[in-house]
């Protein structure tokens, strides 16, 4: 209790607090610490309270606060609290932006990109979560515009969007490059229209959008991978009885699907809508999401498709 009443110079304050003559000297000339009192030959004085103060300045700079906000502070215009949640949100923007910069710089060490791939990388590690599902939804509208399409299938393309981490890999950050220059590329886009266009017709149609029910496609194809992991070849009889399976399977009543020209037509209708590109397109989502690794089908469509024309 010995400061009790007692009253400091600057030079004294700065011994205390550890902070330089001219640092103080500036909150007060800022009127941040306005002096207790003077002495006669017109220098400044601080009591207690002042030093206190002059801590308290002292902490909130050294979190990062700005004048301004120091000054709300001190005047009561905000809460410690209210004024901490505020810079916790700039801070965690912050170290975001941050962090996409690393994982562009490891990018651009990984690809040797050249300039203006990383333009453009830094450019769209930039996009937040939203920026990214716009760019996604625009995509889609644009694959539908105009077409009767089934709401439900296409729904669920259009709900997965792609959505990196705050602190993304450099593999989750080259493959949302890579999906960005996938789903802006006109061949793909062209791709991606023509099998909608065909969904389309189908549904005016009324006929199955999918070449083989969905709820029999993917055990038809892992027996499919099953057998060309065994070595068979597609004109074995386990691929003739696979054949057959998906033919049934598919057949509309006004076809024979023993048929061999149907089957032709079906394994066309197949490997139309099994693009490689197209798959590619969620193997990607999976790399940025953080989903289980998606395998390749395609060579098990490959052999099925096979199996299907011999």
């Amino acid at each position: 209790m010995a400061f009790v009443g007692r009253t400091f110079t600057i030079g004294e304050l700065a011994r205390r607090t550890g902070l330089p003559v001219k640092t103080i000297r500036f909150y007060s000339d800022e009127g941040l610490l306005p002096p207790t009192d003077r002495t006669h030959s017109g220098y400044r004085l601080y009591d207690v309270r002042a030093m206190a103060r002059l801590e308290l300045i002292k902490t909130l700079r050294e979190l990062g606060l700005g004048l301004g906000d120091v000054a709300q502070v001190l005047t009561k215009e905000v809460t410690v609290p209210q004024l901490a949640a505020r810079h916790v949100e700039a801070l965690d923007e912050q170290i975001r932006r941050l962090r996409l910069r690393r994982a562009v710089l490891r990018a651009v060490v990984k690809r040797e990109s050249e300039l203006e791939e990383v333009r453009l990388m830094n450019k769209l590690a930039s996009m937040s979560d939203d920026e990214r599902a716009r760019l996604l939804d625009e995509f889609w509208a644009e694959m539908t515009e105009g077409l009767s399409v089934d709401s439900e299938f296409y729904g669920r393309m259009r709900s997965a969007k792609p959505r990196l981490p705050d602190d993304p890999t450099p593999e989750q950050l080259e493959a949302w490059v890579e999906f960005a220059e996938l789903i802006s590329d006109p061949d793909f886009r062209a791709l991606i229209r023509g099998m909608s266009e065909r969904h389309s017709a189908a549904v005016k149609a009324g006929e199955n959008v999918s070449a083989v029910p969905r709820d029999q496609w993917f055990g038809l194809l892992g027996r499919a991978q099953e057998h060309l992991d065994g070595g068979l070849s597609p004109d074995s009889a386990e691929g003739r009885a696979l054949a057959d399976e998906v033919a049934r399977a598919s057949a509309p009543p006004d076809r024979d699907a023993d048929d061999a020209a149907f089957r032709v037509e079906l394994a066309d209708k197949i490997a139309a809508g099994g693009d490689a590109r197209a798959e590619r397109y969620w193997q990607l989502l999976a790399i940025m999401n953080g989903w289980p690794p998606i395998p390749t089908s395609m060579p098990a469509v490959s052999w099925m498709l096979s199996a299907l024309r011999a």
